[in-house]
């Protein structure tokens, strides 16, 4: 969440920033809450200070005198009306909170103004579109492709959006895997196994509730409670720190992990989710720092410099966008997308966001650190995708189609992969 203080100091620019982000929220009735919120935290605590100077007053009397009886009467009226101020305090104190929870994030001053996808920047290329195979065409359309992944049978045991991944297919999703983990954990990042179902409190801790309960399943834990199947890494890892205070020598400290996600997330029709391009289901690598607010957009350039590494080494051409205003997630304030060139269906597709969230995730998570001077500050996180597997995958198996119909396995995944390519031959 935002800080509240530069909410009551300075709204018009809060406005403002939402505003450039095209979200909406009633900054008023926001304010209005927040007053009657410490008025009543005021009555509260003066309640309870004139209950305790009435109960020390009744330490000196006789217990048996007129006085004494009179005094108990008037705890009694006390404690009733503290009762019900704490009610109606919790009440508003409940609806203040979930007012607050749905401002955004501030888009950080870097960030290009803009309210369309035309409006991000391109600041990187890396590779050249000729630079892929001359016979390439779309990986779904590659007429071994249904062999290897097994989209109808997935529909049959689940749904659209599950496929099978089978033989070596399967293997080669393995080793990408592998590859993404090992060059992370050799960048300095330790690696987790985390849940793959998260609580409510954890959602809203990362900002993927309440703003994203319509992309996310769930199923019933309990009695009017949910847990969500994960839809990125970054939830279950961010909240490994939740309600802490950390080390300050210990920054930054960097996480990584693999898991499935999950995603109900609808998407347009035709060549667009078609194949690999987009999955309900799919695995992906992510990182995950916590940083000192000083080193942060620093370590956001680097954090984006190792994802770009990995495509370079899957000799994958790419781009990289900074993301304007207005294209950018609810808790984001920096953020930038990798493209992929997949040559086959002459398109960018994105596999990997790079991003800042300053310290908007760790005041919704409480996650602090003690300066030298013993005063407590939010940590900043960031995140970035490195990689989801689906669409890399489809970019390799556009991009390195063999005239005979193989594909070529990029040299550094050969290692795990134990061969030089996928498939089989189809022509001469």
């Amino acid at each position: 969440m935002i800080d509240i203080k530069l909410l009551r100091e300075n709204p018009e620019r809060v406005r403002e920033a939402i505003d450039k982000k095209k979200f909406a929220c009633d900054l008023d009735t926001i304010l209005e809450f927040d007053q009657l919120r410490r008025d009543q935290i005021t009555e509260v605590e003066q309640a309870r200070a004139q209950q305790k100077s009435v109960n020390q007053e009744m330490a000196c009397l006789d217990k048996g005198s007129e006085i004494f009886k009179t005094k108990i009467q008037e705890m009694k009226l006390l404690s009733s009306r503290i009762k019900t101020l704490e009610k109606t305090l919790n009440e508003t104190k409940e609806k203040w909170t979930k007012h607050i929870l749905s401002i955004p994030n501030l888009p950080h001053e870097s960030v290009p103004v803009g309210r369309r996808e035309s409006d991000n920047q391109i600041v990187r290329t890396w590779g050249e579109k000729t630079d892929v195979s001359p016979y390439t065409q779309p990986h779904y359309d590659i007429p071994w492709f249904e062999e290897l992944i097994d989209f109808p049978r997935g529909v049959k045991t689940t749904g659209a959006g599950f496929p099978f991944y089978i033989g070596d297919m399967a293997r080669l999703v393995r080793s990408i895997l592998q590859f993404f983990l090992e060059e992370a954990c050799q960048a300095g990042y330790i690696e987790v196994v985390p849940p793959l179902f998260i609580n409510s409190n954890s959602g809203t801790a990362t900002g993927q509730l309440p703003d994203k309960e319509g992309q996310m399943y769930a199923v019933v834990a309990g009695e009017s409670e949910y847990l969500y199947a994960l839809p990125t890494a970054e939830v279950p890892i961010t909240n490994f720190f939740r309600d802490e205070i950390l080390d300050p020598n210990d920054l930054p400290l960097r996480h990584v992990a693999y898991t499935p996600c999950f995603r109900r997330e609808a998407g347009s029709w035709g060549k667009e989710v078609r194949g690999l391009n987009r999955l309900h289901q799919f695995d992906k690598v992510e990182r995950v720092q916590w940083v000192h607010p000083s080193t942060s957009l620093d370590q956001l350039e680097r954090l984006r410099e190792g994802v770009e590494r990995l495509l370079q080494r899957l000799e994958i051409p790419y781009r990289t966008l900074l993301m304007c205003s207005g294209d950018i997630g609810f808790p984001h304030a920096k953020q930038y997308d990798l493209e992929v060139w997949a040559g086959g269906q002459k398109r960018w597709l994105e596999v990997s966001s790079c991003s800042s969230f300053t310290d908007f995730q760790a005041r919704r998570a409480n996650i602090r650190f003690r300066d030298s001077e013993g005063k407590l500050h939010f940590v900043h996180t960031l995140n970035g995708s490195a990689l989801a597997i689906p669409r890399v995958l489809a970019a390799i198996l556009e991009n390195n189609l063999e005239k005979d119909g193989r594909v070529r396995i990029p040299e550094v995944l050969q290692t795990w992969y134990g061969k030089a390519f996928i498939g089989h031959a189809v022509c001469a």
